[in-house]
């Protein structure tokens, strides 16, 4: 289980970071500070990893 998790935690800093260069993706909050950023993340992050468990 610990090694899914860390495959989605991976994949999404991976494609905000490096993948999405033109900000097409997450473009959309390129107007929000750096806090709601990181809060959006996290809780998308927190919701992906409760939907994986609770299906597992």
């Amino acid at each position: 289980m610990i090694p899914a998790l860390l495959i989605i935690i991976i994949s999404v800093v991976v494609d905000y970071f490096w993948l999405d260069v033109d900000r097409k993706k997450w473009g959309w909050m390129k107007s929000w500070t750096r806090s709601k950023k990181a809060l959006f993340i996290s809780g998308f992050l927190l919701v992906t990893i409760l939907i994986y468990t609770g299906m597992g």
